[in-house]
């Protein structure tokens, strides 16, 4: 397979082509897809027309080969298609159900949302849940995580694989990190990553997150046409590698506060059009206390709907396991409080009959008669006793 796909396949391609493509980043067929003829005849010097015919010949091979559909089908043929498409589940009845089954491959999934809404923990979820078998909602395959805010955690992916019983160390393996340092160091890292999706059998690609680095390079509005330009080339360059490699990609973005909005919520994600007409999936996560909330915004077929999940040990969770840790922990409070304080209180009834008996009601008896000089104190006497009965009773009961 990875012979059929080397640039000296094609028809036309001498080795002097090959020598130029493979300098400039391309190293297969499929890279010569993903960059498509203006890319290519930039990056290597060559005439548009060339660089268009090499292309439309390794789409062709592509073709050939049934890597790709068909320049024209028929919609049964698609729906077929469609049926056999991977889906990684996300561990969770709620927000499976509002990905009708899981994340697509060949597709590009868009999660944005203020911070803290969980955007991370879902990444990082996802880049576990991926390399489950099929059987468990998996695609056994491993992880290109682009970091470009510091923000990858391996002792969270470890918390995560432990809580869904599997082996961090090979999870951890499973899982390509790449440090973006800056907005060209990000591209130039998804131009390259062709060559490590088919040697890894990477079946998810993470971006996380996707505009931040444009965001803080390109300021005001004079850098506006030029940071929009980048992130287009970026974004689609993403959604082709989905498409191209059959693997799925999650894009996390975020947002900014809109002052022109008087009622509702006044957030908008970052990167305007561009971002949200590539993106295939568009979900909105926003906190709600403990708990958080996710929206289906935008969707070729997905009702637009809303769910409630939350974030726990096995990274994103739903709402009821998180209910019942909850339970759990204050069942276990109680027992500790409640065994606390039944040892007081042991030594209180210890304490009372002690108490009882050292009462001073003896001595007032015995001193009553010594003081009798009048018969006023045999008087006073009757009613001391019947106070001291009444008092008496209710003790008693």
């Amino acid at each position: 397979m990875v012979e059929d796909l080397r640039l000296d396949s094609l028809e036309g391609v001498g080795p002097v082509t090959t020598r130029k493509l493979s300098d400039a980043g391309v190293h297969n067929v499929m890279d010569l897809i993903v960059r498509g003829p203006v890319e290519i005849a930039e990056i290597t010097g060559m005439e548009k027309d060339t660089a268009e015919k090499i292309v439309n010949k390794a789409r062709q091979h592509l073709v050939d080969g049934g890597l790709i559909a068909k320049h024209f089908t028929s919609a049964s043929e698609i729906y077929k298609h469609r049926q056999s498409i991977g889906k990684i589940t996300t561990g969770t009845n709620c927000l499976d159900t509002l990905f009708d089954g899981g994340i697509e491959t060949q597709a590009l999934t868009e999660v944005y949302g203020e911070f803290g809404c969980g955007k991370t923990q879902f990444a990082h979820t996802m880049s576990v849940m991926v390399q489950k078998t099929k059987e468990e909602g998996g695609l056994e395959g491993s992880v290109l995580y682009i970091d470009t805010e510091n923000t990858f955690r391996p002792e969270r992916i470890v918390s995560i694989a432990q809580a869904h019983e599997m082996d961090p160390e090979k999870v951890l393996d499973n899982i390509i990190v790449a440090r973006a340092y800056n907005s060209a160091h990000q591209v130039l890292i998804l131009e390259e990553a062709g060559p490590i999706i088919e040697e890894n059998n990477v079946k998810l690609i993470v971006a996380d997150s996707a505009v931040g680095l444009f965001r803080s390079e390109y300021l005001g509005r004079g850098t506006l046409s030029t940071r929009q330009q980048k992130l287009n080339h970026f974004v689609h360059l993403l959604s082709r590698i989905a498409e191209t490699y059959n693997c799925a990609a999650i894009a996390t973005n975020q947002v900014m506060a809109s002052p022109d909005v008087f009622f509702g919520d006044p957030t908008r994600p970052i990167g305007g059009n561009v971002v949200a007409h590539t993106s295939t999936y568009r979900i909105y996560f926003k906190k709600s206390g403990k708990k958080r909330i996710a929206r289906m915004v935008d969707s070729p077929h997905h009702p637009e709907e809303e769910v409630i999940f939350a974030l726990g040990e096995a990274g994103v969770i739903d709402p009821e396991e998180a209910e019942k840790k909850t339970k759990k922990t204050t069942k276990k409070t109680t027992k500790a409080t409640t065994k606390k304080a039944k040892e007081p209180e042991v030594e209180a009834t210890v304490e009372t009959p002690e108490e009882s008996t050292e009462t001073p009601e003896v001595d007032a008896t015995a001193e009553t008669p010594e003081v009798e000089t009048a018969p006023e104190v045999e008087t006073v006497e009757a009613p001391l006793v019947d106070a001291e009965a009444d008092d008496s009773e209710p003790v008693e009961e």
